[in-house]
């Protein structure tokens, strides 16, 4: 899997990652989606604790590592680029051929 993260994604990420030890994480979201093939793209920030060798795997990037389930990669495309558009204050997950989610969440999830 290739992963792109663009200078103002990184720029975003790390400014809301700035002075607190989390990780980055692209996860598949399915909760109040009704099934677990109707979830959509979202950005975790997460404590390290949370990443879990057995489930999680790293996905190296252009910019940071980013983690994801390995269980959800067939949800996502091979080569994927990560956006932060200024107009909407959203990330946007797109592919080549396709936009995964326009308007991607990034939520805190460290404890």
């Amino acid at each position: 899997m290739k992963l792109t993260i663009t200078p103002a994604a990184e720029e975003q990420l790390r400014r809301r990652t700035l002075g607190k030890d989390l990780l980055v994480k692209l996860k598949y979201e399915i909760d109040g989606c009704g099934c677990a093939v109707s979830g959509v793209p979202i950005l975790q920030l997460i404590n390290p604790h949370e990443f879990d060798e057995a489930h999680d795997m790293k996905i190296p990037t252009n910019a940071m590592d980013v983690y994801m389930e390995k269980s959800k990669t067939v949800f996502f495309d091979e080569e994927m680029k990560i956006d932060f558009l200024q107009e909407n204050q959203n990330f946007r997950l797109t592919s080549p051929s396709q936009i995964l989610n326009g308007r991607m969440n990034c939520v805190v999830k460290a404890n």
